[in-house]
Protein backbone atom coordinates (compact mmCIF):
# COMPACT_ATOMS: atom_id res chain seq x y z
CA UNK A 1 0.00 0.00 0.00
CA UNK A 2 0.95 3.56 -1.29
CA UNK A 3 2.45 6.19 1.72
CA UNK A 4 1.59 9.20 -0.26
CA UNK A 5 1.57 12.88 1.36
CA UNK A 6 -1.64 14.91 1.01
CA UNK A 7 -1.74 15.82 -2.67
CA UNK A 8 -3.23 19.17 -2.12
CA UNK A 9 -0.34 19.66 0.59
CA UNK A 10 2.49 18.74 -2.13
CA UNK A 11 0.71 20.49 -5.14
CA UNK A 12 1.18 23.70 -3.03
CA UNK A 13 4.77 22.91 -1.99
CA UNK A 14 5.46 22.20 -5.61
CA UNK A 15 3.98 25.84 -7.01
CA UNK A 16 5.74 27.56 -3.72
CA UNK A 17 9.37 25.64 -4.65
CA UNK A 18 9.08 26.17 -8.46
CA UNK A 19 8.25 30.08 -7.58
CA UNK A 20 10.18 30.16 -4.62
CA UNK A 21 7.32 32.55 -3.61
CA UNK A 22 3.83 31.47 -1.38
CA UNK A 23 2.06 34.73 -3.32
CA UNK A 24 2.88 33.79 -6.52
CA UNK A 25 1.84 30.10 -6.10
CA UNK A 26 -1.47 31.18 -4.44
CA UNK A 27 -2.01 33.54 -7.75
CA UNK A 28 -1.46 29.91 -9.93
CA UNK A 29 -3.53 28.08 -7.50
CA UNK A 30 -6.08 30.37 -7.45
CA UNK A 31 -6.16 30.59 -3.43
CA UNK A 32 -4.63 32.69 -0.74
CA UNK A 33 -1.44 33.33 0.78
CA UNK A 34 -2.56 31.58 3.72
CA UNK A 35 -3.79 28.26 2.66
CA UNK A 36 -0.16 28.06 0.25
CA UNK A 37 0.86 28.25 4.11
CA UNK A 38 -1.39 26.37 6.09
CA UNK A 39 -0.75 23.65 2.94
CA UNK A 40 3.02 23.55 3.18
CA UNK A 41 3.11 23.71 6.93
CA UNK A 42 1.00 20.47 6.49
CA UNK A 43 3.02 18.51 4.26
CA UNK A 44 5.90 19.77 6.36
CA UNK A 45 4.37 18.14 9.54
CA UNK A 46 3.49 15.08 7.64
CA UNK A 47 7.32 14.50 6.60
CA UNK A 48 8.81 15.58 9.73
CA UNK A 49 11.55 18.29 7.86
CA UNK A 50 11.43 21.20 6.92
CA UNK A 51 11.17 22.23 3.22
CA UNK A 52 11.54 26.02 3.64
CA UNK A 53 13.85 28.93 5.60
CA UNK A 54 11.65 31.20 6.07
CA UNK A 55 12.63 35.67 7.09
CA UNK A 56 10.92 38.61 6.46
CA UNK A 57 12.54 39.64 3.10
CA UNK A 58 12.77 35.90 1.49
CA UNK A 59 12.03 32.51 1.04
CA UNK A 60 14.43 30.05 0.44
CA UNK A 61 14.21 26.13 0.08
CA UNK A 62 16.31 23.95 2.31
CA UNK A 63 17.92 21.30 1.28
CA UNK A 64 15.60 18.70 2.05
CA UNK A 65 13.09 20.85 -0.13
CA UNK A 66 15.38 20.91 -3.05
CA UNK A 67 15.55 17.43 -2.90
CA UNK A 68 11.55 16.83 -2.61
CA UNK A 69 11.47 19.44 -5.76
CA UNK A 70 13.58 17.35 -7.92
CA UNK A 71 10.84 14.44 -7.50
CA UNK A 72 7.48 16.28 -6.92
CA UNK A 73 7.92 18.47 -10.18
CA UNK A 74 8.69 15.50 -13.37
CA UNK A 75 6.11 13.81 -11.50
CA UNK A 76 3.66 16.48 -11.73
CA UNK A 77 4.49 16.79 -15.29
CA UNK A 78 3.77 13.34 -15.57
CA UNK A 79 0.47 13.64 -14.50
CA UNK A 80 -0.34 16.65 -16.33
CA UNK A 81 0.88 15.00 -19.70
CA UNK A 82 -1.32 11.88 -18.92
CA UNK A 83 -4.42 13.07 -18.36
CA UNK A 84 -3.91 15.84 -21.22
CA UNK A 85 -3.18 12.78 -23.34
CA UNK A 86 -6.66 11.19 -22.19
CA UNK A 87 -8.66 14.72 -22.63
CA UNK A 88 -7.21 14.95 -26.44
CA UNK A 89 -8.51 11.72 -26.98
CA UNK A 90 -11.89 11.61 -25.48
CA UNK A 91 -12.79 15.66 -25.38
CA UNK A 92 -13.44 17.56 -28.13
CA UNK A 93 -9.84 19.21 -29.04
CA UNK A 94 -9.51 22.61 -28.93
CA UNK A 95 -5.92 24.93 -28.95
CA UNK A 96 -6.30 28.32 -28.12
CA UNK A 97 -3.59 30.32 -29.81
CA UNK A 98 -2.43 33.79 -29.39
CA UNK A 99 -0.64 35.55 -31.81
CA UNK A 100 0.35 39.70 -32.65
CA UNK A 101 -3.10 40.69 -34.51
CA UNK A 102 -1.28 42.12 -38.22
CA UNK A 103 0.72 38.43 -38.10
CA UNK A 104 -2.58 36.77 -37.42
CA UNK A 105 -5.05 38.66 -40.28
CA UNK A 106 -2.13 38.52 -42.36
CA UNK A 107 -0.50 35.44 -42.21
CA UNK A 108 -2.29 32.81 -39.81
CA UNK A 109 -6.09 33.14 -40.79
CA UNK A 110 -5.52 32.62 -44.65
CA UNK A 111 -3.58 29.02 -43.72
CA UNK A 112 -5.47 28.01 -40.73
CA UNK A 113 -8.39 26.44 -42.54
CA UNK A 114 -5.28 23.83 -44.35
CA UNK A 115 -4.58 22.76 -40.18
CA UNK A 116 -8.25 22.36 -39.57
CA UNK A 117 -8.56 20.18 -42.62
CA UNK A 118 -5.52 18.28 -41.89
CA UNK A 119 -7.11 17.81 -38.06
CA UNK A 120 -10.86 17.66 -38.26
CA UNK A 121 -12.44 17.77 -35.18
CA UNK A 122 -9.50 19.95 -33.72
CA UNK A 123 -10.89 23.49 -32.91
CA UNK A 124 -8.17 26.22 -32.97
CA UNK A 125 -9.35 29.18 -30.80
CA UNK A 126 -7.36 32.31 -31.98
CA UNK A 127 -7.02 35.78 -29.71
CA UNK A 128 -4.24 38.73 -30.58
CA UNK A 129 -2.06 40.63 -28.17
CA UNK A 130 1.64 41.87 -28.24
CA UNK A 131 1.53 42.09 -24.62
CA UNK A 132 4.53 39.66 -22.87
CA UNK A 133 3.85 35.76 -22.58
CA UNK A 134 1.72 34.77 -19.57
CA UNK A 135 1.03 31.22 -19.38
CA UNK A 136 -0.61 31.47 -15.59
CA UNK A 137 -3.26 33.63 -16.64
CA UNK A 138 -4.45 30.84 -18.48
CA UNK A 139 -6.01 32.36 -21.32
CA UNK A 140 -3.95 30.37 -23.91
CA UNK A 141 -1.86 27.10 -24.76
CA UNK A 142 0.28 28.19 -27.38
CA UNK A 143 1.76 31.66 -28.19
CA UNK A 144 3.32 32.65 -30.95
CA UNK A 145 5.83 35.76 -31.16
CA UNK A 146 8.90 37.13 -33.09
CA UNK A 147 11.94 37.85 -30.97
CA UNK A 148 16.18 37.37 -31.58
CA UNK A 149 16.39 34.66 -29.58
CA UNK A 150 14.02 31.62 -27.53
CA UNK A 151 12.25 32.76 -24.60
CA UNK A 152 13.42 31.20 -21.66
CA UNK A 153 11.05 28.98 -19.07
CA UNK A 154 9.07 27.65 -22.42
CA UNK A 155 9.23 25.51 -25.10
CA UNK A 156 9.91 27.53 -27.52
CA UNK A 157 9.97 26.07 -31.16
CA UNK A 158 11.35 28.71 -34.23
CA UNK A 159 9.35 28.00 -37.34
CA UNK A 160 9.83 30.90 -39.67
CA UNK A 161 12.46 33.47 -40.20
CA UNK A 162 10.92 37.01 -40.47
CA UNK A 163 13.19 39.71 -42.81
CA UNK A 164 12.20 43.58 -42.07
CA UNK A 165 12.72 45.97 -44.54
CA UNK A 166 12.02 48.96 -45.72
CA UNK A 167 8.29 48.98 -47.72
CA UNK A 168 6.37 52.01 -50.03
CA UNK A 169 4.18 52.33 -52.40
CA UNK A 170 5.54 52.44 -55.59
CA UNK A 171 4.53 55.92 -56.79
CA UNK A 172 7.05 56.90 -54.15
CA UNK A 173 9.10 55.95 -56.84
CA UNK A 174 8.42 58.27 -59.59
CA UNK A 175 11.76 60.04 -60.41
CA UNK A 176 14.60 57.74 -58.80
CA UNK A 177 13.32 59.50 -55.63
CA UNK A 178 13.74 56.64 -53.58
CA UNK A 179 17.20 55.02 -55.91
CA UNK A 180 18.79 54.73 -52.38
CA UNK A 181 18.37 55.18 -49.13
CA UNK A 182 19.45 58.41 -48.81
CA UNK A 183 15.87 59.41 -50.68
CA UNK A 184 14.62 58.75 -47.05
CA UNK A 185 15.55 62.16 -46.19
CA UNK A 186 12.82 63.77 -48.02
CA UNK A 187 10.29 60.93 -47.47
CA UNK A 188 7.70 60.46 -44.27
CA UNK A 189 8.98 57.47 -42.00
CA UNK A 190 5.94 55.65 -40.69
CA UNK A 191 6.47 54.02 -37.46
CA UNK A 192 4.44 52.03 -34.90
CA UNK A 193 4.57 51.41 -31.46
CA UNK A 194 5.21 47.04 -31.75
CA UNK A 195 7.57 47.72 -34.43
CA UNK A 196 10.87 45.09 -34.39
CA UNK A 197 13.07 47.15 -35.74
CA UNK A 198 12.65 51.24 -35.42
CA UNK A 199 14.01 53.71 -38.20
CA UNK A 200 16.98 54.54 -35.77
CA UNK A 201 17.93 51.02 -35.60
CA UNK A 202 17.96 50.33 -39.51
CA UNK A 203 20.15 53.63 -39.79
CA UNK A 204 23.04 52.36 -37.62
CA UNK A 205 23.15 49.06 -39.36
CA UNK A 206 23.57 50.98 -42.90
CA UNK A 207 26.15 53.64 -41.05
CA UNK A 208 28.95 52.78 -42.75
CA UNK A 209 27.55 53.84 -45.88
CA UNK A 210 27.44 57.20 -44.07
CA UNK A 211 23.67 58.05 -44.78
CA UNK A 212 22.27 61.43 -43.23
CA UNK A 213 20.40 61.22 -39.85
CA UNK A 214 16.81 60.71 -40.13
CA UNK A 215 15.70 61.02 -36.80
CA UNK A 216 14.57 64.35 -37.63
CA UNK A 217 12.60 63.22 -40.57
CA UNK A 218 8.75 63.87 -40.76
CA UNK A 219 7.23 60.85 -39.15
CA UNK A 220 3.95 59.30 -38.81
CA UNK A 221 3.66 57.02 -35.48
CA UNK A 222 0.43 54.47 -35.12
CA UNK A 223 0.06 51.97 -32.50
CA UNK A 224 -0.31 48.98 -34.32
CA UNK A 225 1.59 47.80 -37.25
CA UNK A 226 -1.86 47.12 -39.49
CA UNK A 227 -2.68 50.50 -39.00
CA UNK A 228 1.04 51.62 -40.15
CA UNK A 229 1.07 49.18 -43.08
CA UNK A 230 -2.26 50.88 -43.88
CA UNK A 231 -0.98 54.17 -44.44
CA UNK A 232 2.06 52.80 -46.44
CA UNK A 233 -0.25 51.27 -48.77
CA UNK A 234 -1.38 54.43 -49.35
CA UNK A 235 1.23 56.26 -50.54
CA UNK A 236 1.86 57.90 -46.89
CA UNK A 237 5.56 57.11 -46.75
CA UNK A 238 7.73 54.31 -46.17
CA UNK A 239 7.25 51.67 -43.17
CA UNK A 240 9.58 48.72 -41.70
CA UNK A 241 7.71 45.79 -42.29
CA UNK A 242 8.48 41.90 -42.34
CA UNK A 243 8.59 41.18 -46.26
CA UNK A 244 6.18 37.63 -45.95
CA UNK A 245 3.56 39.82 -44.77
CA UNK A 246 3.71 41.99 -47.67
CA UNK A 247 4.84 39.42 -50.51
CA UNK A 248 1.52 39.19 -51.93
CA UNK A 249 1.28 43.11 -52.16
CA UNK A 250 4.53 43.34 -53.80
CA UNK A 251 3.79 40.93 -56.28
CA UNK A 252 0.51 42.36 -57.26
CA UNK A 253 2.47 45.90 -57.35
CA UNK A 254 0.50 47.60 -54.70
CA UNK A 255 3.49 47.84 -52.13
CA UNK A 256 6.83 47.27 -53.22
CA UNK A 257 10.34 47.12 -51.35
CA UNK A 258 12.64 50.21 -52.79
CA UNK A 259 16.01 49.02 -51.31
CA UNK A 260 15.42 45.19 -51.76
CA UNK A 261 16.99 43.03 -48.95
CA UNK A 262 19.40 45.96 -48.90
CA UNK A 263 19.71 46.97 -44.92
CA UNK A 264 17.73 44.36 -44.00
CA UNK A 265 17.32 42.80 -40.70
CA UNK A 266 16.18 39.21 -39.33
CA UNK A 267 15.06 37.51 -36.60
CA UNK A 268 13.04 34.20 -35.71
CA UNK A 269 9.10 33.50 -35.20
CA UNK A 270 8.58 30.81 -32.14
CA UNK A 271 5.49 28.97 -31.48
CA UNK A 272 5.72 29.10 -27.51
CA UNK A 273 4.00 26.54 -24.70
CA UNK A 274 4.41 24.98 -21.71
CA UNK A 275 6.28 22.29 -21.10
CA UNK A 276 3.81 20.39 -19.78
CA UNK A 277 1.94 20.22 -22.93
CA UNK A 278 4.49 19.36 -25.23
CA UNK A 279 3.44 15.60 -25.18
CA UNK A 280 0.11 16.46 -26.58
CA UNK A 281 -0.91 14.79 -29.95
CA UNK A 282 -3.07 18.21 -30.80
CA UNK A 283 0.23 20.22 -29.69
CA UNK A 284 2.65 18.14 -31.93
CA UNK A 285 0.96 18.30 -34.54
CA UNK A 286 -0.12 22.15 -34.39
CA UNK A 287 3.82 22.85 -34.20
CA UNK A 288 4.46 20.17 -37.08
CA UNK A 289 1.93 22.61 -38.95
CA UNK A 290 3.90 25.54 -38.33
CA UNK A 291 7.18 24.30 -39.41
CA UNK A 292 5.98 23.43 -42.79
CA UNK A 293 3.91 26.80 -43.39
CA UNK A 294 6.88 28.74 -42.13
CA UNK A 295 9.37 26.61 -44.80
CA UNK A 296 7.20 27.78 -47.56
CA UNK A 297 7.10 30.85 -46.72
CA UNK A 298 10.71 30.82 -46.59
CA UNK A 299 10.71 29.45 -49.95
CA UNK A 300 7.90 31.78 -51.23
CA UNK A 301 10.24 34.80 -50.25
CA UNK A 302 13.40 33.07 -51.59
CA UNK A 303 11.72 32.84 -55.40
CA UNK A 304 10.10 36.73 -54.73
CA UNK A 305 13.77 37.74 -54.19
CA UNK A 306 15.52 35.99 -57.27
CA UNK A 307 11.85 37.45 -59.08
CA UNK A 308 12.91 41.01 -58.19
CA UNK A 309 16.67 40.39 -58.72
CA UNK A 310 17.09 41.55 -55.16
CA UNK A 311 20.82 40.38 -53.91
CA UNK A 312 21.34 38.80 -50.43
CA UNK A 313 22.86 41.57 -48.09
Amino acid sequence: MRKLPPLNAVRAFEAAARHVSFSKAAKELFVTHGAISKQVAMLETWLGVSLFKRNQSHLMLTEEGKTFMASVTPALDRISVSAMQLMDQTQPLVIRVNAPPTFTMRWLIPRISAFQRRREGLEVKLTTSTEPIDFEARQYDLAIRGALQPFANMQSVPFMTETIVPICHPDLLDGGALSTPKGLESQTLISYDTEPVSWQQWREGIEHNKWSDLSHQSTLQFEQMYFALQAAIEGLGVVLVPLFLVADDIIAGRLCAPFGLFGSRQRMYYANFSSTLMAMPSMESFCEWLLKEGKDTEQSIEQLSESMGWKTP
